[in-house]
């Protein structure tokens, strides 16, 4: 059952007519990097001993793809045709007579041939092992974020009320935490707080607000601490510095 349609009709058998041009179709068998290339394929193909090749057989294999890529592409052959003569050299020095003292390099005529080979296949092992990695711009990408040339400067913004008793509840929080036994009252002085923190803040520039309470001193302690840090702004001696909305709050003395 014919499967071919042309403009909707069905196309039983080819017209009379038609004219198929010789070069209209081109079929490769294998592509080989070349002659060494192929040699090694025949070998692993039909599991020959490299240390042992059989010329005759491996030669008669090889002008066959040699007689293919003749026909097929003439410039590819003249690589092959090199590596052909030099089977012939090989076969034709295995049919003489070997003389009874040889050198050690003359014992094997094919001993040239299997080393090139033997190298041939670690560099091509090696090849498609970094083949194999990961490689940039093929399988890696470094990402880039084109940039507009907008101004990115944030301005700070401003510490309100809630955001000071927020800090306190935390702080109040964390002087829960420690377990203390009071023995004597201590008198607390805001004034006095209000000179240590001072004290403080010029000695760091910068200082964290929770880390200007003793929670040591109880609850009082934290209260006065507290009481005395208003103060302080309200006279105009601290400012209060936060980086962005729910950040660290920090002190700074006044310029």
């Amino acid at each position: 059952m014919s499967a071919v349609f042309v403009r909707g009709e069905e196309l039983a058998q080819l017209p009379a007519d038609l004219y198929i041009p010789p070069d209209a179709l081109e079929v490769i068998l294998e592509q080989f990097a070349g002659p060494l290339d192929l040699l090694l394929y025949l070998i692993r193909r039909d599991n020959i001993d490299i240390l042992d090749i059989p010329i005759a057989e491996v030669t008669r294999q090889y002008m066959v793809y040699v007689d293919i890529m003749k026909t097929v592409k003439l410039e590819l052959a003249a690589d092959y045709l090199v590596m052909a003569a030099m089977l012939a050299e090989i076969k034709s020095r295995m049919l003489l007579p070997r003389p009874l003292v040889a050198d050690q390099e003359d014992l094997d005529p094919r001993a040239e041939l299997v080393r090139r080979l033997l190298d041939y296949e670690r560099y091509r092992v090696a090849v498609e092992q970094l083949d194999g990695m990961p490689r940039m711009g093929r399988e890696i990408f470094v990402p880039t974020i084109p940039v507009d040339g907008r101004n990115t400067d944030r301005p700070s913004p401003q510490v309100s009320l809630e955001d000071l008793l927020s800090a306190l509840r935390s702080v109040l929080e964390r002087e829960s935490i420690f377990a203390h036994h009071r023995i004597v009252r201590e008198p607390l002085s805001v004034r006095e707080r209000m000179t240590r923190i001072l004290d403080c803040i010029r000695a760091d520039g910068y200082t964290d607000f929770s880390s200007l309470f003793d929670f040591s001193e109880g609850k009082s302690g934290v209260v006065v601490t507290f009481l005395a840090i208003l103060e302080l702004v309200r006279e105009a001696l601290v400012t209060i510095v936060q980086n962005e909305p729910f950040a660290p709050i920090h002190l700074k003395v006044c310029a």
